[in-house]
């Protein structure tokens, strides 16, 4: 797939930590979005390499603290011009990649578990 111009705006706004906490606050609607310890932002690398040697990058992942712990967030950012019925699927295979990054990085709980994500996709736009 050909990435749509806006695509690179997209992920440049979404690399300021502030965006990312008005996206959280703005658009989930949960209480333990108030938990969440928004000065410990981080942006960490989007690029992963799937055990086969296939490269994925540019996607915009971040973590913050929530509840003492690391929670990430994946922002798939991407314009389509159709419907994609499996972006589900796509949501799940990338952060598969990003699990395996962190169990290779060995970025687990305390208890060696592997971290929470939320996997956010912007609502598909037309171009």
């Amino acid at each position: 797939m050909t990435p749509h111009p806006h695509d690179s705006s997209y992920k440049l706004l979404f690399s300021h930590p502030a965006m990312v906490e008005d996206l959280l606050t703005g658009f989930v609607h949960e209480d333990w979005v108030a938990e969440l310890d928004f000065a410990t932002l981080e942006k960490v690398p989007g690029s992963y390499v799937s055990d086969d040697l296939r490269p994925r990058a540019d996607d915009v992942v971040w973590r913050v603290r929530w509840r003492g712990h690391w929670l990430y967030v994946y922002l798939l950012l991407e314009f389509q011009s159709d419907v994609d019925p499996w972006m589900a699927v796509r949501l799940l295979v990338y952060v598969g990649l990003l699990y395996q990054d962190l169990i290779r990085a060995g970025c687990l709980t305390p208890d060696g578990c592997l971290p929470p994500v939320l996997g956010q996709r912007r609502p598909r736009l037309r171009s």
